[in-house]
């Protein structure tokens, strides 16, 4: 992955920078917020796909920078929102925003991030970018939504899975690879292949992601089983209580329901999915989309960018954090 890290050493200080900036110009009370999220570190894969997009497809554009930025604010306020319905404690390592400013703050915080975002985009005074960023943003608060109305639900089916992480996760990596090929002035074949790149490694990003919450803390540095705690319903999961026996299928299913699970049974749980190679399986599930991922970027113009894209496919497969 030598020309990925490369571009990795190379654009993420100019995107920090932007940030940075885009921070400054927020309302004074949102800035602690912004701040506290946006510097909290994390792999700014979403605005380095629309900048490599873009390369890809057309000439190296300024405004790729404009809609990456916008693209990482969005992803930002997103995770502000999401800590606040898990009531986590913590995002990478750190306090999560909400337990430091108060929930009323920092929801206000990441809605006035989006409006920042928002802005961005609509500077470039192009209809199909806002539309675009738009329906993102309208796509991630969907999947939260329908995320939460299904947690503690052990019959959510895989098909319901993936509509909930489609939308909660995908969509945001489908408009950062669109937003980059419509800078770029692609067709509509190039903007539709870019949005199908960008769909499938968005699904299979979450789904190692969730495979990665059942590994051990020794290879992840964050501790294990977390989305069992919270109650959300994923593909380890779903495959453990098939492993089940009819009756002690019907025995969790009740005390998950219920969050009646005390903790050593949640660690023995966690262990028994990761034991069992449910974790593994999953990673293979998310094989078949990064697959497709691949597919479609097979449809971009040959090139060093489409050459970094693939190597992103097989950072998504291999990533252990």
């Amino acid at each position: 992955m030598h020309n990925l890290k490369s571009v990795f050493r190379r654009e993420l200080p100019v995107f920090a920078a932007l940030l940075q900036e885009q921070i400054s110009t927020l309302p004074p009370l949102t800035r602690p917020v912004a701040a506290h999220i946006l510097n909290s570190g994390g792999k700014r894969l979403r605005p380095l796909l629309t900048l490599l997009t873009g390369r890809s497809l057309g000439p190296h554009h300024q405004d790729l920078y404009t809609l990456g930025t916008a693209v990482e604010i969005l992803h930002a306020a997103s995770l502000l929102h999401d800590d606040i319905l898990d009531n986590a404690p913590l995002r990478r390592g750190r306090p999560a925003a909400h337990t430091l400013f108060g929930v009323s703050s920092v929801i206000l915080a990441g809605d006035a991030m989006l409006g920042k975002a928002l802005l961005r985009v609509s500077s470039l005074r192009d209809p199909r970018l806002t539309a675009c960023f738009a329906e993102a943003v309208m796509h991630t608060a969907e999947g939260e939504i329908d995320e939460g109305a299904n947690l503690r639900n052990p019959d959510l089916s895989h098909e319901d899975y993936l509509r909930i992480i489609t939308d909660k996760t995908a969509w945001v990596l489908r408009a950062s690879c669109e937003l980059g090929a419509l800078r770029a002035g692609g067709g509509d074949a190039a903007v539709a292949a870019a949005g199908d790149f960008g769909l499938h490694l968005g699904i299979a990003f979450q789904m190692v992601d969730d495979a990665l919450d059942f590994s051990p803390p020794s290879v992840t540095g964050k501790p294990c089983g977390g989305d069992l705690r919270e109650g959300k319903i994923t593909p380890p999961l779903l495959l453990y209580l098939r492993s089940l026996s009819e009756s002690e299928r019907t025995a969790f299913k009740t005390s998950f329901q219920a969050n009646a699970l005390k903790n050593e049974e949640l660690e023995a749980t966690a262990a028994a999915i990761f034991a069992g190679g449910f974790a593994h399986k999953t990673r293979s599930l998310a094989d078949r989309h990064l697959e497709n991922a691949r597919a479609a970027l097979a449809l971009f113009p040959a090139g060093r960018e489409r050459d970094i894209l693939d190597e992103v496919v097989n950072f998504v497969r291999h990533r252990k954090q």
